[in-house]
């Protein structure tokens, strides 16, 4: 049992440079025997056992945070998980997300594992995420990473940080902004599976496909008309589902497409990201 005398003010520092908890910070010094630097190695080695102890946990709560650089080029999303909504709501936790989400956008990983593997004064992103895992006594991490480019990218952040959209557009210049940001709440609202008809992924367009075929012979249709009625509902799934073809939310008498060529000729959507919170 250690015999050195554990001040108030010690646990306070211990307190301040790692954010752990009072008492574990107290029990951490006692531990290293009042060294520092050995007791902020006994709380990182405590976050790794309490990670591993919670692997088989649900974090399905947490935020989503999306955000452009200062030139409005590129943008990134995260997603940060944890098991409660309580610890989700927690000011710090959102920070925690905040700091990744601008280190991201500092650096430009190209992946969710290159992020992972970049580092805040000297320590690891996976590392701090251990060790946030001992402190706040839950699982966590980031499961999603997104990131675009274009010439005007727009962020938005719907419902307390529940869902992230990233809108990048061929165009900057005057309403241009304005526009992605009511482009981007579509997406939040109208979640469309891809861009445009074209960019619809084979495997979705042959469920679709069959999807119809099945409901038209059900309704006893003839066998020579199936494959016609089909591809009228095909292009319905179109017309609902990518979001250049969507009807406009704001103005149900253009789609979107219309719509952005309306603000500006031949603007329009290049790319876009849509995280939603635990889907």
């Amino acid at each position: 049992m250690s015999t050195v005398q554990i001040s108030a003010a010690d646990v306070n520092k211990l307190r301040q440079q790692t954010g752990a908890g009072m008492m574990d910070c107290k029990k951490a010094l006692i531990e290293a025997n009042g060294d520092f630097e050995a007791a902020i190695d006994y709380l990182r080695k405590k976050g790794a056992k309490v990670a591993a102890s919670r692997q088989d946990r649900d974090s399905n709560e947490g935020v989503v945070i999306a955000k452009a650089t200062a030139d409005g080029k590129r943008g990134v999303v995260v997603e940060l998980n944890c098991e409660t909504d309580f610890v989700a709501k927690n000011a710090d936790f959102v920070a925690l997300a905040g700091k990744f989400t601008d280190l991201a956008i500092e650096q430009n990983p190209a992946s969710l594992e290159e992020l992972l593997a970049l580092e805040i004064d000297g320590q690891k992103v996976s590392d701090i995420i251990i060790e946030n895992t001992g402190k706040i006594g839950e699982k966590i991490g980031i499961s999603k990473f997104e990131s675009v480019t274009g010439e005007l990218v727009v962020p938005y952040i719907h419902g307390n940080y529940r869902l992230g959209v990233l809108v990048a557009l061929n165009q900057a210049g005057a309403g241009v902004d304005e526009a992605g940001k009511d482009v981007a709440m579509q997406i939040a609202a109208m979640s469309p599976v891809a861009l445009d008809k074209g960019d619809v992924d084979a495997t979705v367009i042959e469920r679709e496909t069959e999807i119809a075929k099945e409901q038209i012979r059900a309704e006893g249709k003839p066998e020579e008309m199936v494959e016609k009625i089909a591809a009228g509902k095909l292009n319905k799934f179109y017309k609902d589902s990518t979001l250049l073809n969507q009807e406009f939310v704001k103005d149900s008498s253009k789609d979107v497409r219309k719509f952005l060529n309306d603000v500006s000729k031949d603007l329009t959507v290049v790319a876009f990201k849509r995280v939603q919170l635990g889907a």
